[in-house]
């Protein structure tokens, strides 16, 4: 087990970052027919880089045989949408609410809200880097999440998705920088709100026995009093 060490309407320009639509129906098209598909992916990542991406979620929460990986609860997803995230309008940043429609009322966590300047001037900041603008760098210059995933993505080697499980813990070892930064959001990716990306389905909830959001249902008496 490794160490354990939130998408382009622009202001500013994002970081410049290859488009590789590499033919890949098959896994395109199985993808795309479950029920909790959304938004075409990868949206900022190459191909490439997505495949490379899937393997690290598996290598950092792999199945078990009764659980699904995070690979396949979609946490990838989650991360190449946040990093995309300003390609969207509203950017996928703050979901609504306040409920979900998944125990009654509205489903209201996939409107997202608009960022106030301030708000959008942090996450860009956060997300794309200061990229040498003055009003990104009051604190001094900013490494964007997108330069960090395409360079740690490319250290990680083109092989990696091929490489047996104890050499892909070697190689994220080696990286302990970047392994901080992706286990993290791995996990937000596994067991965060479907409408951000990941748990596709619910299914990083249901696999620790989780209920997720129950409003406006909630709980009985009897089910909070219950042992």
């Amino acid at each position: 087990m490794l160490p354990q060490t939130g998408r382009w309407v622009h202001l500013h320009a994002p970081v410049e970052h290859p488009t590789d639509r590499a033919d890949d129906g098959a896994r395109r098209a199985e993808r795309d027919s479950h029920p909790w598909y959304r938004d075409p992916v990868p949206i900022w990542l190459t191909e490439a880089e997505y495949n490379t991406l899937r393997a690290v979620c598996d290598a950092l929460i792999p199945p078990d045989g009764d659980s699904p990986g995070a690979g396949e609860a979609g946490s990838a997803d989650y991360i190449d949408t946040l990093l995309g995230a300003f390609s969207f309008d509203p950017p996928r940043i703050w979901a609504g609410g306040p409920t979900s429609g998944r125990a009654g009322g509205e489903a209201c966590f996939g409107d997202f809200h608009h960022l106030s300047a301030l708000d959008e001037l942090a996450w860009r900041t956060r997300i794309e880097g200061s990229q040498g603008l003055a009003a990104r760098e009051f604190n001094g210059p900013v490494t964007g999440y997108q330069q960090r995933y395409h360079e740690g993505l490319g250290r990680l080697g083109e092989d990696f998705p091929q490489a047996a499980p104890d050499e892909r813990v070697v190689r994220l070892k080696a990286d302990p920088e970047f392994l901080e930064l992706v286990f993290g959001h791995v996990c937000e990716g596994m067991y965060g709100a479907p409408e951000y990306g990941g748990n596709h389905d619910t299914i990083g909830w249901r696999a620790i026995g989780f209920a997720g959001d129950v409003q406006p249902r909630g709980w009985t008496d009897q089910e909070v009093s219950a042992p």
